[in-house]
């Protein structure tokens, strides 16, 4: 496993804080196109608490033991009050954050409403850099308002909780229509299997086209590592069948529009803020 280290940690964590600090002036001075063979990712998203971050060490696990390296960029919600935030998924990761192959960032979410941070793009451009066979990225955990995640990466996962009422909401808010795999962690909780049938009834309505993707429920939890098994599966089966949909230059540009928009809306919001505050000098 040596060979497949990740020997520059200390370099990338560098180039990561210089992204994440940019301004907007500085991001489009560094623009960067997006890959014509990015890095395979993947989008971890659901609701606080739901466990995701738990969840990612142990896929992470599972596919190291497969000689992968696998990059995390963890968004952690920034407080509106104190304008700090937490950081803590590394801890909730301490299983794996000692194993060579695998590098984790966390990162606010400072002004971004979209369940990601400032600089999302540049972020998961610069994971794409270092070599790794896939960059997760786990989602602050906003709910209903986490599209943008759907645009940034090749798998979105959603993970839901039994007896929380997540399946109900996300039905009425529509993120279900953003997800390839669905997830009920903790399934050792009472109600896992209800939350997991409500799920593929409302998928059951569905309509869908012939050739085109069936997003499985899964059931997982720590003390079953089948759980964890069947998702990297799922995880491999949906890019393989992306990899026949042919649309590749569809996905770059919507990539590029997204990364694009976001400084433009950042922009004018420091433009906003210069102006209030020049106001009330």
């Amino acid at each position: 496993m040596t060979d497949r280290a990740i020997t520059n940690r200390r370099a990338l964590s560098r180039l990561l804080t210089r992204i994440s600090n940019a301004s907007v002036a500085e991001a489009m001075r560094g623009l960067e196109a997006e890959s014509s063979a990015p890095t395979a990712r993947v989008g971890i998203t659901g609701a606080p608490g739901a466990g995701k971050s738990s969840l990612i060490a142990r896929l992470a696990r599972h596919r190291l033991a497969q000689d992968k390296r696998i990059g995390v960029l963890a968004i952690d919600p920034t407080s509106p009050v104190t304008r700090g935030s937490l950081l803590g998924d590394r801890i909730r990761m301490d299983a794996v954050t000692d194993h060579p192959a695998f590098f984790i960032r966390s990162v606010p979410s400072r002004n971004a409403h979209d369940g990601l941070s400032d600089n999302t793009p540049d972020l998961l451009l610069a994971l794409e850099s270092h070599g790794f066979d896939e960059v997760v990225l786990e989602t602050v955990g906003v709910g209903q308002a986490e599209y943008a995640v759907k645009t940034l990466v090749d798998t979105v996962v959603l993970v839901l909780m039994p007896g929380s009422g997540d399946a109900i909401q996300a039905m009425k808010a529509g993120i279900l229509e953003t997800a390839d795999i669905y997830v009920v962690n903790k399934a050792d909780l009472p109600g896992a299997g209800h939350a997991a049938g409500e799920v593929k009834a409302i998928l059951g309505l569905k309509t869908l086209q012939p050739g085109a993707w069936k997003p499985p429920v899964l059931l997982s939890s720590e003390k079953d590592e089948e759980g964890v098994a069947k998702l990297s599966d799922a995880i491999d089966d949906h890019r393989e069948w992306l990899r026949g949909q042919n649309h590749a230059e569809a996905i770059r540009r919507r990539r590029v529009q997204y990364h694009l928009q976001s400084l433009v809306g950042r922009r004018v919001e420091e433009l906003m803020a210069a102006g209030d505050a020049a106001r009330y000098d």
